[in-house]
């Protein structure tokens, strides 16, 4: 096992670099963790299980500014980014497509619902909730890639704008290097087609949250409105409803993306646990081609059965010119920790960032 440079990890309290944040956890140097008494603890030890912990200081002191933080220098001048905030997914849960959910959950496969259906619909705006959406995560990283890459150029889209086509220019290829997702649990036909066309084209995917691309939904530009079509277990073909699949695209996501969805709050154990994270929605593994970054080693109930081994973890995978990058977990929960903060960060500089080096 490869143990991290000393020079990297200098008692006088210099930060390890981003880059080397990664290396670290690849080579399994992170596999223990200690409490922290200084604001950024890194410790160094002869033994084989390093322990090292990366924790930012209340108000971020250490990396609050493009010049005293280790990042500033790593990047080029004209990266495009784009954040999507998933709008379509706000709009499905605002107590429309959950109320018909709950309404009609004990209706036997076969029945069709014909009243109700006005549930099945619901208006799209801007404004998004924490809660369910990654409002704050978006903000968040906008905020932190600001300071992160001062340089490039950052855009926050909406789900509307993915569907129409605008992360691509005229000529067809991108208008984006990175593209950056949170919580897009429902997207159109067409929001779907054109992120597999970004991947395919050569620019990275980003996907922060667990539970995407999971139900289709038709989106009417005059009325700005959603509406379900299939997923979540459930078929609408505007007159009525029935009982159908849970995953919309679950084998051609497992093509292009790299893992499925895999349950809600059912995770009895991460035993691999760097960043202190509590079971919410998660992906799980199902590409042979996925290389794993950081294996979560997830437990499920001894009577949760899944035609694969369910690995959680943050994983790459090259599809066609470009890359998709998972987190795995639901990071939304967790992208106010300072470990998983400097690991995002890594991620972003590694695998995105730097493609045109």
């Amino acid at each position: 096992m490869t143990t991290p440079s000393l020079s990297l990890l200098q008692s006088s309290g210099q930060n390890q670099t981003s880059l080397s944040i990664v290396d670290s956890m690849r080579e399994g140097n992170l596999t223990t963790l200690t409490k922290t008494i200084t604001p950024i603890a890194i410790h160094r030890s002869e033994s084989k299980n390093d322990i090292i912990d990366y924790t930012f200081s209340k108000n971020r002191s250490e990396i609050s500014t493009p010049e005293n933080n280790t990042h500033t220098n790593e990047f080029g001048k004209g990266f495009d980014i784009a954040l999507v905030k998933p709008t379509f997914t706000a709009a499905a849960y605002n107590n429309s497509f959950y109320n018909f959910y709950r309404l009609y959950g004990n209706v036997p496969a076969g029945i069709n619902v014909t009243t109700g259906l006005n549930l099945l619909s619901s208006k799209v705006t801007n404004e998004t909730t924490a809660s369910v959406s990654s409002a704050f995560t978006m903000l968040y990283l906008l905020n932190n890639l600001k300071w992160l890459t001062p340089d490039t150029n950052i855009t926050v889209l909406t789900d509307a704008d993915v569907d129409s086509g605008s992360i691509f220019i005229k000529n067809g290829s991108n208008a984006y290097d990175v593209l950056i997702l949170g919580h897009q649990e429902y997207v159109t036909q067409q929001q779907y087609n054109n992120l597999k066309r970004f991947v395919s084209n050569g620019s990275t995917m980003i996907i922060l949250d667990g539970n995407v691309f999971f139900a289709e939904v038709k989106y009417d530009r005059n009325t700005k409105m959603i509406t379900l079509v299939k997923g979540h277990g459930w078929t609408f073909n505007g007159k009525s409803a029935w009982k159908g699949i849970g995953e919309r695209w679950a084998n051609e996501t497992s093509q292009w993306v790299g893992s499925n969805y895999l349950c809600y709050q059912c995770i009895t154990r991460f035993a691999y646990n760097p960043f202190g994270y509590t079971a919410h929605e998660e992906q799980y593994v199902t590409n042979p081609n996925d290389i794993i970054l950081l294996d979560y080693n997830a437990s499920l109930p001894k009577n949760y059965l899944l035609p694969i081994k369910h690995v959680v973890a943050t994983y790459e995978l090259n599809y066609h010119r470009g890359k998709g990058i998972a987190l795995g977990i639901y990071s939304d929960d967790i992208i106010a920790n300072g470990k998983f903060d400097r690991y995002l960060d890594s991620l972003l500089l590694q695998y995105s960032l730097r493609l045109r080096d």
